[in-house]
């Protein structure tokens, strides 16, 4: 999916059509552009936020729309990543959206009778489903029903029939690669006489007449199904032909995502769609290695929680597979069952490097073998080397765009200990040195750990904890993980061998500080926050410190941390400027749910965001001056919530709604606040 959605992205519509493609680019064969790293992308956020209303409380009972509208709410941050926010009555998404923001509940947010069916009938419809077809293998109805759920959100009309069709096709591609019987299995499971219909069983019958020229159907596509007929800014029909074309002429999956590409109009969603239907039907084995190699089992992702847009490929497939066994009432496996949040890294699956990566990709050669990760240093001497290390936390540099406006949170902290079981394969040489490492993303300093020479060793297992009391770490963010690997030989010898990871862990619990000094204003947010609604900027006091201030006309929210914490315990301070709202926050799980303590309207007290509610869960009267910083303390040990104010005065209550989820700061009404460093201690968690 990916694959198709990074080959067709930079020659999506308006600006590139077809010939400007052919003109530009011929007969592609080979991702058109080089990225650093891929940055978010609508048709990758979708998929993967809005299948977490499994995990949001549907996992056992039947699917609503109001699930997936619920998700659709929580995960996103308004006008900003997951979506295009092309305005109301233009964006269906957006539309959709704002329809369920102003009290409407789905499937009305995105029925024809309510936006027309020119918006409920555009792309989106089939471009945000394909994990439906992933947790139904083989089960081509049941994924063409929870399709057209999720989809009713925001679609209508054919807008559903793109969405049952395209997840039945996934589902069914698990049984067999006859691409002729995968588009006949979706065509089944959608209204016969539907304009979808018709234009896939157009394509199919002109290619049965024309089986060897796709670039004749496409004409024949715009003759007869073309934009000009059908209204909006990018009508599902058109894209449908397509989708179709590419998969007959295709029939293997680089020329499907390939003819996708070149066909123009929604290249990039077209291109998913289809790289989907076809990497399943055929297997790890028919992706070349020129289009796996670059995504590096790494996707970025633009929702609210920027701990989650950190995707790791096979630890995502594995999350999603136990919960095709969940959904399926099926016993999980052992090796699957494991909780969300957890960095274990065995290299297990097929190829995967779980986005290792080298500094020096020229003197040595990252692969998989069998159950490792294997890194070959090829005929290096003294001092060459490299680092090969994991990516725990991504800045703007790393990028070359801001395409759907990415946020991070870090994966890996201080407080935490990191465990890698290696070992070694020598051919030539004398020896070579490894020295474990850590980089701080603000000074961009390597911070080395144990260091050790290999000379005849066989394996060994290297292990260090991350202290929040090191200077070199203290209040920044770490952007790698690895071992710094350096030659040892002269010329004359040669090192040449194989250092394989055979397992990498983190474990621990978090324990760091976020010094707002060492952050940086990036993709719109402040490092390494995430923020819903408000202006933010970072400020220097008069008396020197930098706050991250918010203004806002009624809500103003920044998050970040891991999204699995449960007992937490943060500190920061607050300063009102303006209004009566400051607050501080644990076990945020979104925009719709979370925990917050402080200041509100007159009250001190303990809150709790649930949906549309604010609810004070305790509270009494506080005369909360102007320009005066308050330090708050706020802690949660399993189902007690408690928070003081400059150590000294006390409120606490109980409550087991929230479990777990993100730290930070917000405001729940007009004002501007001014925001200090954030300390975040998670701990033990406490028995109930």
């Amino acid at each position: 999916m990916n694959i198709g959605i990074r080959l067709g992205a930079p020659v999506e519509p308006t600006l590139w059509t077809r010939e400007r493609i052919e003109r530009f680019y011929g007969d592609i064969h080979s991702y058109v552009k080089d990225f650093k790293n891929f940055a978010a992308d609508d048709d990758v956020n979708g998929p993967v936020y809005f299948l977490r209303a499994l995990n949001d409380g549907a996992l056992h009972r039947a699917l609503t729309p109001p699930d997936v509208a619920e998700a659709w709410l929580n995960y996103s941050r308004e006008g900003v990543g997951m979506f295009w926010w092309g305005g109301y009555g233009t964006s269906t998404e957006h539309t959709a959206f704002l329809n369920l923001m102003h009290g409407m509940e789905a499937p009305a947010s995105g029925s024809i009778q309510t936006n027309g069916k020119a918006i409920a009938e555009q792309i989106g419809g089939q471009i945000f489903i394909d994990t439906w077809g992933f947790i139904f293998p083989g089960d081509p109805k049941r994924a063409a029903e929870y399709a057209r759920i999720a989809a009713s959100v925001s679609h209508d009309g054919d807008g559903l029939n793109g969405a049952a069709f395209i997840a039945g096709c996934i589902a069914q591609a698990f049984l067999t690669h006859d691409i002729q019987e995968i588009v006949e299995v979706g065509l089944s499971l959608i209204e016969e006489t539907s304009t979808y219909a018709k234009v896939v069983r157009s394509v199919r019958d002109f290619h049965a007449q024309n089986p060897d020229d796709w670039q004749l159907c496409l004409r024949y596509l715009h003759q007869e199904w073309g934009y000009d007929r059908y209204p909006g800014v990018c009508h599902i029909i058109p894209n449908a032909g397509v989708c179709a074309m590419a998969l007959l002429y295709g029939n293997t999956f680089a020329r499907g995502v390939e003819i996708a590409t070149m066909a123009g109009w929604d290249t990039d969603c077209n291109a998913g769609n289809v790289g989907s239907i076809l990497g399943v039907a055929g297997g790890l084995e028919v992706l070349p290695d020129h289009y796996r190699r670059p995504i590096g089992d790494m996707i970025v992702l633009s929702g609210i929680s920027g701990y989650l847009n950190i995707l790791d490929v096979p630890t995502y497939v594995k999350q999603l597979c136990k919960l095709s066994f969940q959904v399926r009432n099926l016993e999980i496996p052992k090796e699957l069952d494991r909780e969300e949040g957890v960095i274990d890294f065995d290299f297990s699956l097929p190829g995967s490097t779980h986005g290792f990566r080298l500094s020096n990709p020229n003197g040595c050669l990252l692969r998989n073998e069998g159950n490792a990760l294997a890194m070959v240093y090829d005929r290096l001497v003294r001092p060459q080397g490299t680092r090969l290390f994991y990516k725990p936390f991504y800045r703007r540099s790393d990028f070359d765009d801001e395409r759907y406006m990415p946020v991070f949170s870090p994966t890996v902290y201080t407080g935490q200990t990191i465990t890698m079981h290696l070992r070694f394969e020598k051919f030539s040489g004398e020896s070579i040195t490894l020295t474990s490492y850590v980089r701080n993303t603000t000074t961009q300093e390597l911070v080395m750990f144990e260091s050790f020479v290999v000379k005849d060793e066989r394996q060994r297992t290297v292990s260090f904890s991350l202290d929040k009391h090191n200077p070199r770490l203290t209040g920044a963010m770490i952007d790698e993980v690895g071992l710094i690997f350096e030659s040892n030989s002269p010329a004359k010898i040669k090192d040449l061998g194989v250092v394989f990871v055979e397992r990498f862990t983190v474990s621990g619990k978090p324990d760091y500080t976020i010094d707002l000094a060492q952050q940086k204003k990036e993709f719109a947010s402040i490092t390494p926050f995430s923020h819903n609604h408000g202006s933010w900027e970072l400020v220097k006091t008069e008396d020197g410190t930098v706050q991250m201030q918010v203004m806002a006309l009624d809500h103003g929210e920044a998050c970040t941390g891991t999204y699995f914490a449960k007992d937490v315990r943060v500190e920061g301070s607050v300063t009102l400027y303006r209004g009566t709202s400051a607050l501080i926050s644990l076990r945020v799980q979104g925009a719709r749910r979370g925990y917050y303590a402080g200041f509100h309207k007159g009250q001190l007290g303990i809150f709790k965001h649930e949906k549309d509610s604010f609810i004070p869960l305790v509270s009494r009267s506080f005369a909360c001056e102007l320009d005066t910083a308050y330090h708050l303390t706020f802690e949660a040990k399993g189902t007690a919530l408690q928070v003081s104010i400059d150590g000294e005065e006390t409120l606490s209550t109980v409550d087991s709604t929230l479990d777990h989820g993100m730290v930070g700061y917000a405001i729940y009404e007009g004002g501007r606040v001014g925001f200090g460093s954030l300390s975040v201690k998670e701990m033990e968690e406490q028995k109930c």
